[in-house]
């Protein structure tokens, strides 16, 4: 097998993900009702370089969370293709291959606490990917490298006598974390890993990570709903409406100048100083059933430059943005009229 390109360590190709919400058989057979499908990711494609941090971004029911449990392989995609670092994570002629990589791909997860067992003490916690995979052998050595972890994360060695209770969110975090190095990992996928911790504890965590990647050379997907939380984290953010991707762009560009008109809204509602006393638009209305979406655009119902074309049809995914006002030049990246 040809070693993998470095442009394309992870790639996910037309991810699709349905769920079945449908009454049971007999209550459909008498009400006369077909079944239902909930569709909570539809089409959505992206790469990802090694050592580069990709966030996602969006409104709760967007589908961002089901992105990252089907990247990580905790739930089977519908359709489309996860690849990582050469490996499919679907193919199940891979399935060996696949064994061997998961070691190296790891999810930290919005309330750590719920992740861990209350019965164990820390230490066992973060040794059991090293006894899992067989990583070290002997328990001496096996200590002295949980003592290692906990320090690299901002712990003290003897912090792996206590139980997960004695620490706060924002310590239990750390300890995640450190389960998650524990087996070598170097794509780390975070599933809004701070948004139960006050703002001071935030930017510990995300300083946190940033020091770990630039140490270590990890690849991060990170999931969150506030674009502020990864302004300063990630090398691109991607905006996901809906189960689709909106938008995607480097971080700075994204917030300079913004291309869809959800992703102006999203920015609208972040608090900053410096435009203080600027007219904001907040973000109005809320997302539809995805169970019976809006035909077309899935955006327009909330959209002010909404037409007809944008009523009937799906626009395409085209120069980093979704959007028919865009493409036709009818609104500029950045701007919030449209063009006359």
């Amino acid at each position: 097998m040809t070693a993998p390109d470095q442009a394309d360590y992870v790639e996910v190709r037309n991810l699709r993900r349905l769920f079945d919400v449908s009454r049971p058989w007999l209550n459909r057979v008498i009400e006369r009702q077909p079944r239902q499908f909930l569709r909570a990711v539809d089409d959505v494609s992206f790469t990802m370089p090694r050592g580069e941090t990709l966030a996602i971004v969006g409104e709760s029911g967007s589908g961002k969370s089901t992105v990252a449990r089907m990247v990580v392989g905790l739930l089977a995609p519908s359709a489309g293709e996860v690849t990582i670092a050469g490996v499919s994570m679907t193919d199940p002629r891979r399935a060996a291959e696949r064994r061997a990589l998961r070691r190296r791909i790891q999810m930290i997860f919005q309330d750590p606490y719920a992740s861990m067992n209350p019965r164990w003490r820390v230490d066992r916690i973060v040794a059991e990917p090293i006894r899992a995979f067989g990583l070290i052998e002997g328990e001496r050595a096996v200590q002295a490298r949980i003592g290692e972890l906990l320090t690299l994360v901002g712990l003290h060695p003897d912090d792996g006598r206590r139980y997960p209770h004695a620490f706060s969110g924002g310590q239990r975090q750390r300890i995640a974390i450190a389960r998650a190095l524990a087996s070598e990992a170097d794509f780390l996928v975070a599933d809004e890993p701070t948004s139960a911790l006050d703002v001071s504890v935030q930017a510990q965590i995300l300083n946190l990570m940033r020091d770990l990647q630039d140490r270590l050379g990890l690849t991060y997907l990170f999931i969150s709903h506030n674009l502020a939380v990864v302004r300063h984290m990630a090398s691109r953010i991607g905006v996901m409406y809906l189960g689709r991707l909106v938008e995607v762009g480097p971080g700075r560009a994204l917030f300079t100048a913004p291309k869809h008109p959800y992703t102006r809204m999203l920015l609208d509602a972040v608090p900053d100083l410096a435009h203080v006393g600027r007219q904001r638009v907040p973000v109005q209305g809320e997302i539809p059933n995805p169970i019976n979406p809006p035909s077309g655009c899935t955006f327009h119902p909330r959209c002010p430059f909404a037409n007809v074309r944008c009523r009937a049809e799906v626009p395409a995914f085209r120069d980093g943005v979704a959007c028919h006002a865009v493409q036709e030049g009818r609104l500029a990246p950045g701007t919030a009229d449209a063009v006359a």
